[in-house]
C-alpha cells in the first residue's frame, strides 16, 4: 500500500492530467476507502516547477489554501488543478509540459498571529527555513512559504518581496502589517 504522502503526490498529478486529457481519472470513494485521512480539512499548496536542462528547476505554478476549508482529497486536486492553469503568473500548462513538471504539495498548518512592536521584534520572532508568512495590510495580502526562504534567505529581502507580491511599497513593514506564520510539511516528487 503506498504512503499517503505518495498518494497526495499522485492525486495531484493525476488532477492535472484529467484537466489535460478530459477524462475521469481520480474515483474519490475509492481513495478515501482506501485513506480514511483524506476526508480531514487540510489547506494545502500545490507548486509545479519544471526542470531545465540547467539542471535548476523553475516555478511554473503555485497555488493553494490558507486555511483548511475542504477536504485534504478535495483541496489537493483544486489546488493542483489551478497551479496549472489558473495560476495569473504563467499561461496555462500544455500537455507537452506535462511530463517535465515535477510536483510538490506543501501541507499548512493552522496560521498563527504574530503581535509585534517594530520590525526588529518581528525579526526575533520570524524563524527563516520554517516560518511561511501571511501578509496583511490595507485590504491586500500576500504569503510565501517557508521554501521561499531558499532563494530569499535575508528578512529584509524576504519581506521586501513578500509587500511587492501583496500589491504594496517594498518597504511595507514600516507600516506595521498583520503578520501569521505557519509551517508545513513538504511533500515532493523524486526528478
Amino acid at each position: 500500500m503506498k504512503t499517503l504522502d505518495q498518494i497526495l503526490l499522485e492525486l495531484a498529478r493525476l488532477a492535472i492530467l484529467e484537466e489535460l486529457t478530459g477524462k475521469k481519472l481520480i474515483d474519490k470513494e475509492k481513495y478515501l476507502a482506501l485513506y480514511p485521512e483524506l476526508a480531514q480539512k487540510q489547506a494545502v499548496f500545490v507548486t509545479l516547477n519544471k526542470k531545465r536542462s540547467s539542471g535548476e528547476p523553475v516555478l511554473r505554478g503555485c497555488i493553494g489554501s490558507i486555511l483548511p476549508t475542504r477536504s485534504l482529497i478535495d483541496d489537493v486536486i483544486y489546488n493542483a488543478k489551478a497551479a496549472a492553469f489558473s495560476d495569473p503568473r504563467f499561461p496555462p500548462l500544455s500537455p507537452e509540459e506535462f511530463d517535465d513538471i515535477i510536483i510538490e504539495v506543501s501541507l499548512l498548518s493552522i496560521p498563527q498571529y504574530v503581535e509585534y512592536t517594530d520590525i526588529d521584534d518581528l525579526r526575533r520572532k520570524i524563524i527563516p527555513g520554517k516560518h511561511g508568512v501571511i501578509l496583511k495590510l490595507n485590504g491586500r495580502q500576500a504569503t510565501f512559504l517557508p521554501q521561499v526562504w531558499e532563494d530569499l534567505p535575508d528578512f529584509d529581502t524576504f519581506f521586501q518581496h513578500l509587500c511587492i507580491k501583496a500589491g504594496l511599497p517594498g518597504n511595507c513593514l514600516e507600516y506595521h502589517p498583520e503578520i501569521w506564520v505557519y509551517t508545513v510539511k513538504k511533500i515532493e516528487e523524486n526528478e
